[in-house]
């Protein structure tokens, strides 16, 4: 059974890195904001290019989703 869905497991196991990644990156731009005292705009445009970025990734990985899906 492992060996049949090696390649599911492992892109399941990669994504789950990187909106792991995501994550302690959302962290670590939320300490840097509060520690340098940044206006509400700059908040607001950092927090708005984090996330286009990571809808960007989720919306990848629906499309790649359903074009593979498709295939087989």
């Amino acid at each position: 059974m492992f060996s049949e869905n090696f390649e599911q497991i492992e892109s399941l196991l990669t994504n789950l890195a990187i909106a792991g990644l995501f994550l302690l990156i959302g962290l670590a731009i939320q300490d840097v904001l509060k520690r340098g005292d940044v206006p509400k705009f700059g908040r607001w445009a950092v927090w708005l290019v984090l996330f286009l970025g990571m809808a960007g990734f989720v919306a990848k990985g629906i499309i790649q989703f359903i074009i593979e899906s498709n295939l087989h």
